[in-house]
């Protein structure tokens, strides 16, 4: 793993929050460790959320310009923006977590306390990273299509009202999980050959901690071998839903009968069902877009230069 010159200037994007007070507290203590340091670094802060691809492409431009490195500050979903812009650049990207989960900072060892994840930067080292992709959309946790653009829709709606904590989130997902679900009939296509489904929900995963915490076999398929991991659910009730998300928080997935699990190289799913002119709903990362089919799951061809923490001596 290369070392980033110890010059090298972060270019922060950072929520401005609307005077949100942890906002605020949150940028504070990042200047206040990189001030500190003596190291070079600015704000670029995302003021509408309908502007962050704009904002995540001008932070680019600049660590092209300087020689120096993108940062973002925010929750995966904030993350996963910034990362279509930095990935084709090959510049070095930093992550300081401010997200409910948090699940690209857990699986490369980064500080969830915040002035710890900034310290973490100034000795970083540059960590290759696999990216997934559905169609052109880089992906670093998860993708899927049915139920999950559901939930995290409803997550969203919930945490608006009642405010971004894991709690809330586990709750709306119950909530969501109780009502009735539509099947989809899609056609599959991966190195094992080619079938047709029915099933409420596809998943795609790419963030070995997220499996190993739901316990999938396919984490290690994941995390050695350049693959992506593969869930299909069988058409099940609203009642046997709720059980798989309980054995998934249990970490007991992979004895589960009602899910087909397996990792792939590239995967293609036709929507055999009928969809609106803006094609299908597909859950990248905590954000939902719109995209049409056929919708294309497989590994970037270039890694994400992801600024892990340099290993304990």
């Amino acid at each position: 793993m290369d070392v980033l010159s110890p010059d090298a200037p972060f270019h922060i994007v950072s929520n401005a929050g609307s005077g949100s007070k942890d906002a605020h507290e949150a940028r504070q203590q990042i200047e206040a460790v990189f001030q500190a340091a003596g190291r070079p670094h600015e704000f670029i802060l995302i003021e509408n959320p309908e502007q962050l691809g704009a904002v995540a492409t001008k932070a680019v431009e600049a660590a092209q310009r300087s020689g120096g490195a993108v940062v973002v500050a925010g929750g995966d979903g904030t993350i996963n923006a910034v990362v279509q812009a930095a990935l084709p650049s090959r510049r070095p990207f930093g992550i300081i977590p401010q997200g409910t989960f948090n699940y690209s900072s857990r699986a490369h060892g980064i500080p969830l306390d915040i002035p710890e994840a900034a310290k973490s930067l100034l000795t970083a080292r540059l960590k290759p990273v696999q990216v997934g992709l559905v169609n052109d959309r880089a992906f670093l946790v998860n993708a899927s299509l049915g139920l999950y653009p559901e939930l995290l829709q409803d997550r969203e709606a919930y945490k608006r009202q009642y405010g971004r904590h894991r709690s809330v989130a586990l709750w709306s997902g119950l909530r969501t999980l109780m009502r009735e679900h539509r099947q989809w009939v899609v056609e599959v296509e991966h190195e094992q050959g080619r079938e047709r489904v029915v099933t409420p929900s596809i998943f795609v995963g790419n963030n070995v901690f997220q499996l190993e915490l739901v316990g999938l076999d396919e984490a290690e398929d994941v995390k050695h071998r350049g693959r992506l991991a593969g869930v299909i659910v069988k058409p099940v009730s609203t009642l046997e839903l709720l059980w798989l998300a309980v054995r998934g928080m249990l970490g007991q997935l992979e004895e589960e009968e009602r899910v087909r699990d397996f990792s792939f190289e590239t995967m293609t799913v036709r929507v055999l069902s009928r969809t609106g002119r803006r094609g299908i709903k597909v859950a990248v990362d905590g954000e939902v877009f719109w995209c049409q089919p056929p919708l294309t799951f497989r590994v970037a061809p270039q890694p994400l230069m992801l600024l892990a923490p340099a290993p304990e001596r």
